[in-house]
C-alpha cells in the first residue's frame, strides 16, 4: 500500500479551496505466493475472484470518501452560510465589522493546538508539542520561523487575511447576504487570472469563459439594484474582498508552495499571532475616535460574536484539511450551495427581490464557479470518453451485421439453450 502525503494552501477565512496534493512515493508491499491449492485452481476463476474482491474493495473504499464528501459539502456550506447569517444578526446590535473581524481572527491561535491533538489521536509516531512544532517550522526555511521569516512571509498574509474579512463583512452591512455570497464566488475566477498572468499556469480557454461569466455576473448584479450609490459600494467591497483572497492564494503559491496540514496549521495559528500583536491597536483606534463605538461591553452581543467566530473557524478547518477524507472539487460545491440557503433565508427575513436580472446574475457566477472546478485534463478525458464511445457504437454495428448474415442456421443453434432452461 502507498503512503500519501498530502499538502495544502492555508485559505483565508473567506476563501474557496485551491488544494494541491502531493504524492510521496512509498515501497509496495510484495504479495505473498499463492499456496498449492490456490495453483491448481482454474486461472478464470482466480482471475474472476480477484477482480471482484478488487471491485468491491475499490468500491467500498470510493463510496466512503463519497460519504465524507457528502459530511464535508454539508459542514461547508452549514458553517459558510451560518456564519454569513450571524454577522448579518450582529450588525443589527454591533456596528462593528472591523473589531468583529479583529475578534474572530484571534481564533485562528487554536488551528496549531487542534491539529496537534489530532496528531496524537492518530500517529503511531507520537512527538511532543516542541519537537512537532520544530519539523513544521521547516516549512519556512533552514532557519525555521524567525523575526525576519515572520514579517516577510507571514506579515503580509495576515494582512490580506484581515482585509479579506472586513471588506466582506462590511459589505454585509450595505447589501444582502445573496448578493454577497454569490458575488465572493467569483474570487475563484480572480485566482485564475492571477495565476495565469504571475504564476505562468497553462491557458485554458474554459477557464477564460468562466472569468469573462464572472465579471458579466458582477455587472448584471449591480444592474439589478437600479445602480444606487448604496448598492454600488457593498458590490464595490465584495469585489475587493475576492480581489484580496485571489492575491492571497496567488502570493502563497508563489513565495510558500504548498504546505503539509502541520505546516499549514502552524502558519495559520501564527497570522492569530499576528493578529493580536499588531492588529489589536486597530479596533481601540476606532473606538475611541468612534467610527466603531459601543456605549458598554454590557451590550456587546458576545454570543454572535462567538457563534460567528466557531462557525468560521469550522469553515477554515474544514475547507483546508478536508482533502485528508474527500475530494477538494466537493468541498467548493459546498461554497456554490451556501448561495441558495442564503437565497432562502433572505427570502424570508428581509425584502430583497428576486428579479429576472438577479436571477441570471446568480446563475451566470454559479456556471462560472463550476466551469472553473474542471481539472486541466478535461478535454482530453472528453475526447477519450467521445472515442470509447464512437469505437463501441462501431462494434455493435458489426455485431448487428454479421448476426444479419449468419442464417437460419446459426439462430437455431443460438436458440437451443433457451430452450434448454
Amino acid at each position: 500500500m502507498k503512503k500519501h502525503s498530502a499538502r495544502v494552501a492555508p485559505l483565508s477565512a473567506c476563501n474557496s479551496p485551491v488544494l494541491t496534493l502531493t504524492k510521496v512515493e512509498g515501497e509496495e508491499r510484495p504479495r505473498d505466493s499463492p499456496g498449492p491449492a490456490e495453483a491448481q485452481a482454474p486461472a478464470g476463476a482466480e482471475a474472476g475472484g480477484r477482480t471482484s474482491h478488487r471491485c468491491w474493495r475499490c468500491s467500498r473504499a470510493q463510496l466512503k470518501k463519497i460519504f465524507w464528501g457528502v459530511a464535508v459539502v454539508l459542514c461547508v456550506c452549514s458553517s459558510w452560510a451560518g456564519s454569513t447569517q450571524i454577522a448579518k444578526l450582529t450588525f443589527r446590535k454591533f456596528d462593528a465589522p472591523f473589531t468583529l473581524t479583529w475578534f474572530a481572527t484571534n481564533w485562528n491561535f487554536l488551528f496549531f493546538p487542534l491539529y496537534y491533538v489530532g496528531h496524537v489521536c492518530k500517529s503511531s509516531e507520537k512527538q511532543s508539542v516542541k519537537q512537532r512544532y520544530r519539523e513544521c517550522c521547516r516549512f519556512f526555511g533552514d532557519n525555521g520561523l524567525t523575526l525576519k521569516v515572520f514579517f516577510t512571509k507571514a506579515a503580509p498574509f495576515g494582512v490580506l487575511w484581515t482585509l479579506t474579512n472586513y471588506l466582506y463583512l462590511h459589505a454585509i452591512k450595505k447589501i444582502n447576504t445573496t448578493d454577497v455570497s454569490v458575488l465572493f464566488c467569483c474570487n475563484k475566477a480572480f485566482v485564475f487570472l492571477l495565476s495565469w498572468i504571475v504564476l505562468r499556469d497553462r491557458f485554458m480557454g474554459v477557464r477564460i469563459v468562466a472569468a469573462i461569466l464572472a465579471i458579466a455576473g458582477i455587472v448584471m448584479m449591480t444592474y439589478a439594484d437600479g445602480f444606487h450609490s448604496h448598492s454600488v459600494i457593498g458590490i464595490a467591497l465584495v469585489v475587493g474582498s475576492a480581489s484580496m483572497s485571489a492575491l492571497y492564494k496567488v502570493l502563497f503559491k508563489l513565495l510558500l508552495g504548498s504546505a503539509k496540514f502541520g505546516e499549514a496549521a502552524l502558519f495559520l495559528s501564527i497570522l492569530g499571532v499576528f493578529n493580536v500583536l499588531f492588529i489589536t491597536c486597530i479596533p481601540i483606534i476606532l473606538y475611541f475616535t468612534k467610527v466603531e463605538y459601543w456605549s458598554s461591553f454590557d451590550d456587546i452581543p458576545w454570543g454572535n460574536l462567538c457563534g460567528f467566530s466557531v462557525l468560521l473557524l469550522t469553515f477554515n478547518i474544514v475547507l483546508n484539511f478536508g482533502i485528508a477524507v474527500t475530494y477538494p472539487t466537493l468541498m467548493s460545491v459546498g461554497i456554490v450551495l451556501s448561495v441558495p440557503v442564503n437565497a432562502v433565508v433572505d427570502h424570508y427575513t428581509s425584502k430583497i427581490v428576486f428579479n429576472g436580472v438577479r436571477v441570471i446574475a446568480i446563475i451566470i457566477i454559479g456556471l462560472g464557479f463550476l466551469l472553473l472546478l474542471l481539472p486541466e485534463e478535461w478535454d482530453v478525458w472528453l475526447i477519450k470518453l467521445l472515442t470509447r464511445l464512437k469505437v463501441r457504437k462501431k462494434e455493435e454495428t458489426a455485431e448487428g451485421a454479421a448476426d444479419q448474415g449468419s442464417g437460419p442456421q446459426s439462430k437455431n443453434r443460438r436458440a437451443r439453450p433457451s430452450f434448454a432452461r
